[in-house]
């Protein structure tokens, strides 16, 4: 079953067309992978989806309700999605616990008891429980990467969108990004992640989105693409971006 789809959806900043015109189907319980070259428009498409920035024309549905327009309610619609930025985006003057519960007071109105037993299930689930009464500053990339994602699990979203999770990371904590966004999988969740990271989609999903130019190209495995699809730029991309097929 669909939970977001997108039909010609198109943002231009001051005339210049981000996205073109991008169709592109999330169905319940995916982990869907958005590649491209750098610019192509992957974390624009991400925030035209949740409304941070506004798509300049075209449908957006989620959950089969259009959310283009002026009168959707925004917050309950973030509140359906999870967003692990780039750069995590935590408080760095809150703990750990605090970023966790923080949304859950304020957007969800939880007394700071139910806030805390939902928050620590979640990052007793991460294996963080020995950080959550530390700062930001004193966890490793990985670890703020965990409480990010801890953050958006705990509102129970729809949907978990990562944005260049493993960009700020090691190869060691790339693997480990990989590895709890498979946990994600064998939980039923769904996930739109964009990322430049070949070993990452490879690891995650079966078949990855080829974003160009501000449009779908192609969505194939990526053995595939890199060896058999019918554009000898999506091949390039593939071959460049990863070992040799």
């Amino acid at each position: 079953m669909a939970l977001i789809e997108l039909q010609e959806v198109v943002k231009r900043f001051d005339e210049r067309p981000v996205l073109a015109g991008v169709n592109l189907q999330v169905d319940e319980g995916d982990i869907k992978v958005v590649m491209g070259p750098s610019g192509c428009g992957k974390s624009t498409l991400l925030r035209c989806i949740n409304r941070l920035i506004e798509p300049t024309s075209g449908s957006i549905r989620f959950r089969g309700q259009e959310i283009t327009g002026p009168d959707v309610d925004l917050q309950a619609l973030r509140q359906g999605i999870g967003f692990v930025f780039q750069q995590f985006a935590l408080y760095r003057h809150l703990s750990v616990l605090d970023n966790v519960t923080l949304a859950l007071r304020k957007l969800r109105g939880c007394k700071r008891a139910q806030a805390e037993a939902r928050a620590l299930h979640e990052l007793d689930r991460l294996g963080l429980s020995a950080q959550r009464d530390q700062f930001p500053a004193q966890i490793s990339g990985g670890q703020k990467q965990r409480v990010a994602l801890a953050r958006a699990l705990a509102m129970d979203p729809a949907v978990v969108f990562f944005d260049e999770p493993t960009s700020a990371l090691d190869p060691l904590m790339s693997r480990e990004v990989a590895s709890l966004i498979n946990t994600l999988r064998r939980d039923k969740v769904t996930v739109l992640c964009v990322t430049h990271d070949l070993a990452l989609a490879q690891e995650i999903a079966e078949r990855v989105v080829f974003l160009d130019q501000g449009v779908v190209r192609a969505e194939d495995s990526i053995a595939r693409l890199s060896r058999h699809d019918d554009d000898a730029r999506i091949r390039d991309f593939f071959r460049r971006e990863g070992p040799a097929s």
